[in-house]
C-alpha cells in the first residue's frame, strides 16, 4: 500500500515538473511575443485599404495580448508534446518511444500551416465575401478589435484542428485507436465536425462550406495515416518480439 501511495506521489511531482518546464515555456514565448507585436501588426494590417481604429486603450492593450498569445501558443506546442512524451516514455516500450518522439516536430509543423490556411486561404475569401455583401449600404470601418478577432476566428480553430492526423497517428501508436474504429465512427465524426465548423465560422453558408470540407478530408487523411501506423506497428511489434526472443516458437518450446 505504501508502494503504491509512493508511486503516486512520484507521478504527481513529476507531473508538476512537466506542467512547471510548460508554463515557463509559455511565459517566454510571451515575452518574445510582446516585444515583437509592432512588426507582426505591421504584418497584419498591410494590405488593408483601411486605417484600423481604437474604441479606448484598453483595446491596444488587448491587441498585445492577444498577439503574444498566439506567438506564445504557437511556440509552447512542441515543448508540451515533449512534456508529454517525457512523462509517458517509462511506460511506452522502446519501439513506441521511437515512433511518437517523430511526432513532436510534425505538430509544431501541422499547427503552423494550419494557421497558414486559414490566414492565406479562408480569412481573405471570408472577408471579401463579407464586404462585397454590405455593398454600399454601409460604411466600412474596423477597429483594430474587431478585426484581429476575425483574424483569430479564422486561424486558430484551423491550427488545431491540423493537429488531428498526427494526434491520431500518436494515438494509433500507443494502441489506444485503430483505423477499423476511425471507420467505424465515421457518420458520427462528420457530425461532430460539420457542428464544430459551423460553430468556429461566420454566420453564413458559404464559411461554413469552406471550414467543413477541410476538416472532413483532414479526417479521412487521419484514417489512412492510422492505417500506416498500425501496420508499421504490429510489424515493428513482431520484430521486436523476434529480437527479444517472445515469439510463438520460443514460447512454445518452454512451454
Amino acid at each position: 500500500m505504501e508502494d503504491k501511495e509512493l508511486n503516486v506521489v512520484d507521478h504527481l511531482d513529476e507531473l508538476r515538473k512537466r506542467l512547471i518546464v510548460t508554463v515557463f515555456a509559455f511565459l517566454v514565448f510571451f515575452i518574445v511575443g510582446f516585444l515583437f507585436v509592432e512588426e507582426i501588426y505591421n504584418f497584419f494590417v498591410q494590405d488593408l485599404d483601411v486605417k484600423l481604429v481604437v474604441l479606448g486603450p484598453s483595446d491596444i492593450v488587448w491587441i498585445y495580448f492577444m498577439i503574444a498569445t498566439v506567438i506564445a501558443v504557437a511556440g509552447t506546442i512542441p515543448v508540451l508534446a515533449t512534456q508529454i512524451w517525457l512523462f509517458v516514455k517509462p511506460a511506452l516500450k522502446p519501439i513506441e518511444r521511437k515512433m511518437t518522439l517523430s511526432y513532436i516536430p510534425a505538430l509544431f509543423i501541422l499547427f503552423i500551416v494550419g494557421l497558414l490556411f486559414g490566414y492565406l486561404v479562408i480569412f481573405p475569401i471570408v472577408l471579401n465575401f463579407l464586404i462585397e455583401l454590405s455593398g454600399e449600404m454601409v460604411v466600412t470601418n474596423f477597429t483594430a478589435d474587431k478585426y484581429f478577432r476575425f483574424i483569430l476566428n479564422m486561424t486558430i480553430p484551423f491550427g488545431i484542428l491540423f493537429l488531428m492526423p498526427v494526434v491520431v497517428m500518436f494515438l494509433t501508436s500507443l494502441g489506444i485507436i485503430n483505423p477499423y474504429v476511425l471507420a467505424r465512427i465515421r457518420k458520427y465524426a462528420y457530425f461532430v465536425l460539420i457542428v464544430v465548423a459551423v460553430v468556429i465560422s461566420p454566420p453564413d453558408i458559404m464559411s461554413d462550406f469552406l471550414v467543413t470540407i477541410p476538416l472532413l478530408f483532414l479526417y479521412e487523411i487521419s484514417i489512412n495515416l492510422s492505417k500506416v501506423v498500425y501496420k508499421r506497428k504490429l510489424k515493428k511489434e513482431k520484430e521486436w518480439e523476434a529480437e527479444m526472443g517472445y515469439d510463438d516458437e520460443n514460447v512454445s518450446e518452454k512451454d
